[in-house]
Parts: C-alpha cells; structure tokens; sequence
C-alpha cells in the first residue's frame, strides 16, 4: 500500500539527517566524512527539487583526490535506493561529474563502463504513488541516456551509427513530457539537450561529409546510409516535442531532407541502369537449342539485315 505524501515526506527527511548525522560522527576520515556529506546532500529525499548549485558545487569541489570514492559513492546510492528522487539525484550528480567534473573523474567513471553499463536501471520501479511511478520512468531513460553518454567519452573515433544510437536513445524519453515542469526533470533536461546539440553537430557534420561522396558509394554503403538518414528522419518529431526549437534546427532537417532525396535519385538511376543493362543483355542470348533433337537447316535470306532491338533510353537526372 502506497504511503501519504506526507508521512512519505516526513520518512525522508527522517532518513537524509540520519544519514548525514552517520556521516558526520561516525566516519573516522575527515576526508570521507565531507566527501558523503556532500554526496547526501545533493541526493536527498526532499521530493521535487533538484539539488541547488552550490550543493552540486560541492560535489564538484572535492577533487582529484576523491575522485574514485566519489564515483563509487554515488554509484552506491543510485543501486541502493527504491526512492524515485534519490535515483534521479545521483544520476544528475553523476551527469553533472561527466559535463563539469575534472579529467580525472571522468577517467574513473570511463575506467569503471569497461565491463558494462554502470547503472543497470532497467527494473527500478517506485510505487510509492502515481508520480513516483510515473517518475520511475525518468530514472530507467535517463540511466540508459548517461550510459551512453560515458561510452561516447570512452571512444576515440565515433560512427555516424553511434550518434544516431544515442539520438535514439534521447528519442525514448518518457511520454510524459509535462513532468519537465517538475523542478528536478526540468535540470535534468537542461543538461541533457547540452548531449543532444553536441550530437546533431556531429551528425550534421558527418551527413554533409558523406553528402559529397555518394556518388563513389557501392550499392551496400549507399542503402546503409540511405537507412540511417531515415532512422534520423523518425527521430525529428519526438526531438521536436522534447526540445520545442523548431527554427534553431530547421538547417538540420533541410539537410536530413535534401540528401535523402538525392541518395533515392541516385538509388533509381542506378536500378534503371541495372534494367538497361539487363534487357540488353536478354535481347542479345543466343536461343538454347536441344542437341538431342533433330535439326532443321532452313534457307537463310542472302540479304543481310540487323538484328531489330528496341533500347530504352536513361535519364539522368541531376542532383542538386
């Protein structure tokens, strides 16, 4: 049975000071006493809002030195959990860490992806009531969301296939696109649509790179990319909901739209040549004779005529 908002509330809070009053007093290290402090009070209970900027600063703050323990920590907390804001505060956390963290913590939060997806979110649920399940939805998309997101800070040389991956990725947000009004969704998606610009610039980027070389493509590459420009195609009016800026991305579009039409022109031409090619070669055969029959030598006319074959002329259209 779902408990009341709030004595829900209530039991959170009870939880965060009990939390911090362990941290304080009962870790020996000073240097990890701050290190969960801090860690505890960017993911707290308190429902709705996200962690205020100086809280995530002090997150920020701790360095080098606790790089590791601050990853394992958060890491910790996020697997720990069945609270749908605490999840969803470690994972803004973790994604703050990736966008504004040092180098260092960047290297351990790759280093610990090598074997697999860090989160592994994909059953968390919180019943607690209607929003929290609702909530629950946010967490397992934006687990998938960063999971991508690291494996792109691991990769030295990234396909066109990959950024469209993680397109598709962001394309799977939750249909509850009101609940960016809550506070914390809100900052979750202010740092995702960072993600997401940084992504159509590399795909535009590749697409205009691969728009000047079609013509050199074989049959296979040319349908590959003619499929992944589609798969970009399906992805525009969810990216259009979730980020209502229409006219910023117009020039992408444009882009995604003229070059499937010239990679479907080139398709056509080169099948209508294929046909050409073919009728020719058909109208050309020599007829099969059965040699196990007997022959018929007709009389052959002495004036000698050419062979009447009808030729279906190409049209090359010109692409733009």
């Amino acid at each position: 049975m779902a408990k009341p908002k709030r004595l829900r509330k209530f039991v959170g809070l009870l939880k965060d000071k009990m939390s911090l009053f362990k941290a304080t007093l009962l870790l020996a290290a000073p240097r990890t006493s701050s290190l969960h402090v801090a860690v505890l009070r960017a993911t707290s209970h308190n429902p709705s809002h996200a962690p205020p900027n100086e809280t995530v600063d002090d997150v920020l703050a701790l360095g080098r030195p606790a790089a590791g323990a601050l990853v394992h920590a958060l890491l910790h907390r996020v697997h720990h959990t069945s609270n749908a804001y605490v999840a969803l505060k470690c994972l803004l956390t973790i994604h703050h860490l990736i966008s504004r963290g040092s180098h260092v913590i960047n290297d351990q939060i790759v280093c610990l992806s090598r074997d697999g997806p860090l989160f592994g979110l994909s059953t968390f649920r919180d019943q607690s009531d209607d929003d929290t399940w609702e909530l629950s939805n946010w967490v397992r998309w934006y687990a998938v969301v960063l999971d991508q997101n690291i494996s792109l800070q691991s990769k030295n040389s990234i396909s066109l296939n990959f950024f469209i991956i993680f397109l598709e990725k962001i394309c799977g947000a939750p249909e509850s696109l009101h609940y960016q009004k809550i506070s914390l969704i809100y900052e979750v998606m202010k740092l995702i649509v960072e993600d997401y610009r940084l992504i159509m610039r590399e795909i535009q980027g590749k697409v205009e790179e691969f728009s000047t070389k079609i013509d050199e493509f074989s049959d296979e590459s040319l349908n590959k990319f003619l499929g992944d420009l589609k798969r970009i195609e399906n992805c525009k009016e969810k990216l259009l909901l979730m980020f209502l800026n229409k006219k910023k991305n117009d020039g992408f579009w444009e882009l995604i739209e003229k070059v499937v039409k010239n990679v479907e022109e080139i398709k056509q031409q080169r099948e209508s040549m294929k046909m050409v090619n073919f009728r020719g070669s058909e109208s050309t055969r020599p007829s099969q004779v059965d040699e196990s029959r007997s022959i018929v030598v007709a009389s052959v006319p002495r004036v000698k005529r050419w062979l009447d074959v009808e030729w279906n002329k190409l049209v090359v259209s010109s692409t733009a």
